[in-house]
């Protein structure tokens, strides 16, 4: 395992992760195990070479294919909303794109599956992934919209890619007393909402405004 390049030096040292991590506090971000967890994971293995100089940066990151890796702060407030200040078990995440968030969502979850539709970029996420060493998730190729029935119920999911409407598969495949939070409109409107679910129903609240790419269907 190469050190160094885990670690990181100049523009994507510990030290800038660490600064990252003192930002996200001055923008709101509270919750300890999300702000620990983003200290951890190296952000600059996740981009290309080209951009590693940048990924510790408040702001989205091109990954190829149209997609992107989220800026800081989405990834922190999601998971934030999400977690709640609970200990999370099993963690569906739609959309895993480079890898990032579900290596974050590993530090504070027990098991953590991930589906992608873009074949190309999970075999990216996969090798980053194995090089950490990061041996609690599972990255899938499928139809996020379709989540992952074989392995659910989940206490969590969150989706990386914004929908004009919550998935019907997504909500039923949410443990009773569990948490959905996602990116929630088209184009330019787009919030951050929460679902929640208590038996057969389901409470949804409004959070803040986002930008996401959408949440598409099928495989590629």
């Amino acid at each position: 395992m190469n050190s160094i390049r885990h670690s990181g030096i100049g523009m994507t040292s510990e030290r800038t992760r660490a600064r990252m991590v003192e930002r996200l506090r001055e923008q709101g971000i509270r919750d300890m195990a999300v702000l620990a967890a983003m200290a951890q994971v190296p952000r600059h293995l996740f981009v290309s070479e080209a951009l590693a100089i940048r990924a510790y940066e408040d702001t989205a990151l091109p990954i190829g294919l149209g997609q992107t890796i989220s800026q800081p702060y989405s990834v922190a407030r999601m998971l934030e909303v999400l977690r709640d200040g609970r200990e999370m078990q099993r963690v569906l995440e739609v959309g895993s794109g480079c890898g990032y968030q579900a290596a974050v969502l590993s530090r504070i979850a027990r098991e953590v599956y991930s589906v992608e539709r873009i074949s190309t970029l999970l075999g990216q996420a996969r090798r980053t992934i194995r090089e950490l060493r990061l041996s609690n998730i599972k990255l899938k190729h499928g139809d996020g919209n379709a989540g992952l029935a074989e392995f659910a119920p989940f206490d969590g999911i969150v989706l990386a890619a914004a929908a004009a409407v919550p998935p019907s598969a997504l909500l039923a495949q949410l443990a009773d007393g569990g948490r959905m939070v996602l990116p929630r409109g088209v184009g330019e409107n787009q919030f951050m909402v929460l679902i929640e679910r208590q038996g057969d129903s389901y409470q949804e609240q409004v959070l803040e405004m986002v930008h996401f790419v959408p949440l598409l269907p099928g495989v590629a």
